[in-house]
């Protein structure tokens, strides 16, 4: 005796229907999946655009050393980027500002790798891990060298507020 073979040809007319929408829908589903991906992927690439944009512009605004004397008490890090100990310091004097309402205090970087952190380093001759501070007219009037806890700045930095 002969074993049937099975058909794989739809027998009823409902099945030719669904094969029919199979073929048209993935068109249209590949679209709308396309345009959803190209969607998402503008979104993501516009925040990704702002969030470096916004850091730019703040870590020029942090590296301006014309801002010294400009009426407010300003805190300026000597600073070497590839330094373990300024990345620190660095830190612990950001998290001692976020203690104070914005405004009160200037953070500037001197980066001694550029020319005008050079230049800026060597008019006060002190090393890198080393803060100054500088009272609203841009008169020195401390000088905090090496690692400080950001509860001991925060301390120097209110005397430099009190005057």
């Amino acid at each position: 005796m002969k074993k049937q073979r099975k058909s794989t040809k739809p027998k009823d007319r409902k099945s030719r229907q669904n094969n029919n929408q199979q073929h048209v829908s993935p068109g249209r589903r590949n679209f709308l999946r396309r345009g959803r991906n190209i969607g998402i992927g503008a979104v993501l690439l516009g925040g990704t655009g702002y969030v470096f944009a916004q850091n730019f512009v703040s870590m020029r605004h942090e590296h301006d050393l014309t801002r010294v004397g400009n009426g407010r008490p300003t805190v300026v890090q000597i600073h070497d980027p590839q330094c373990g100990l300024c990345r620190s310091l660095q830190a612990d004097t950001r998290k001692a500002l976020d203690m104070f309402e914005d405004g009160e205090l200037d953070y500037v970087v001197a980066n001694i790798r550029t020319a005008k952190g050079k230049t800026f380093q060597n008019r006060y001759g002190v090393p890198h891990v080393t803060l100054l501070l500088f009272d609203g007219k841009g008169d020195l009037q401390e000088v905090l060298q090496g690692q400080r806890g950001s509860y001991e700045l925060r301390n120097h930095f209110q005397a430099l507020l009190d005057g």
